[in-house]
């Protein structure tokens, strides 16, 4: 009889006898994803991100992560300081010229770095083929970035300084016609427009590289207060990009092919430049050090009003790197 009786009230009461209702992160439903925008590089320093963009990973962490593209991290970081995007990416001299303006970021992690992106190219036709022949040349730069430190730093190392040329201010889309327009001698410039410079001059074109006297720290950076109210976002958008550099260890040409769609460049563009570059997801001490150098150069070529030098520690945000991969971060504090 008692049998009987709980069917028939079963059958009166809920149909929810049969299954439980459906909730948020059970079987059956989607939970929202939070949008988060990223100004970032239409260049190969954003590659972990058009990877975990593309192969969903940011999608598996929760983030609906929406791009909006810049041709330098000078720039990305500009539009995330107006308050239009989430993060940006951006080499260290544009995080060091913010942070000494009062700009209250974080930098969360670096993702890529290297030795060998940045060079000054040159036309042979201005009599140009040696470092020593830039002496009184017209040399294109980007002020308040990284090349603006390489100038300075690969102009010191072969006994000339910054008077001892004629310093052209440009943009980087400016690069390549100021040269074929002889408006410059030569360029400081970082890849991709640099290896397309080589490539449009062709034999009129000499490159000088020096790997030791310059490591490029590319990273991603965010508001303070943003990070502070959105610990979890940060970590997550973490997660996403270690497991894209997994995957760009292990399938260099997929990922090769990912940047080229999404920067809308040959596939060879992407590969010869692609040993340039070392894409890690990491905070190490190389980044601090690289800050208080360039902060003073700046104060001695009166490029800030700034005259003491800023505590970085505590621009760089190590929590969420450290819950994701503490391996990945080095760093005394």
């Amino acid at each position: 009889m008692w049998k009987l009786l709980l069917v028939l009230y079963c059958m009166l009461t809920l149909s929810g006898c049969e299954k439980p209702p459906v909730t948020a992160g059970t079987s059956g439903s989607t939970p929202a994803r939070q949008k988060v925008t990223i100004a970032l590089v239409n260049q190969p320093q954003s590659t972990l991100i058009f990877v975990a963009m593309k192969k969903g990973y940011f999608s598996d962490e929760g983030l609906d992560v929406q791009p909006l593209l810049q041709s330098f991290g000078k720039a990305a970081l500009q539009t995330m300081i107006e308050g239009k995007a989430d993060f940006a990416t951006s080499a260290e001299t544009p995080i060091m010229f913010s942070i000494l303006r009062g700009d209250r970021i974080f930098v969360v992690a670096n993702i890529e770095t290297s030795t060998a992106n940045d060079a000054v190219v040159a036309r042979v036709d201005a009599g140009i083929s040696k470092p020593a022949d830039l002496k009184g040349k017209r040399i294109g730069f980007m002020p308040g970035t990284t090349i603006d430190f390489f100038l300075d730093s690969f102009l010191t190392a072969q006994g000339l300084t910054r008077q001892d040329i004629t310093p052209v201010p440009l943009k980087p889309d400016e690069l390549l016609d100021a040269l074929l327009a002889k408006k410059a001698d030569a360029v400081a410039a970082w890849n991709y427009p640099l290896t397309q410079i080589k490539r449009q001059l062709g034999a009129q074109a000499v490159t000088f590289y020096d790997r030791q006297i310059y490591t490029e720290h590319f990273n991603i950076a965010a508001m303070q207060d943003f990070v502070r109210q959105n610990p979890q976002t940060v970590t997550a958008l973490l997660r996403g990009l270690v497991r894209a550099q997994a995957f760009v260890d292990g399938h260099a040409n997929e990922a090769q092919d990912i940047v080229a769609e999404a920067i809308k460049v040959e596939k060879d563009l992407v590969e010869e430049v692609w040993n340039v570059m070392n894409y890690q997801v990491r905070l190490d001490q190389s980044l601090t050090i690289t800050l208080e150098d360039e902060t003073r150069w700046a104060m001695k070529n009166k490029l800030t009003d700034q005259t003491v030098m800023p505590g970085y520690a505590s621009f760089i945000y190590v929590d969420a790197l450290k819950a994701v991969k503490p391996g990945a971060v080095r760093m005394d504090r």
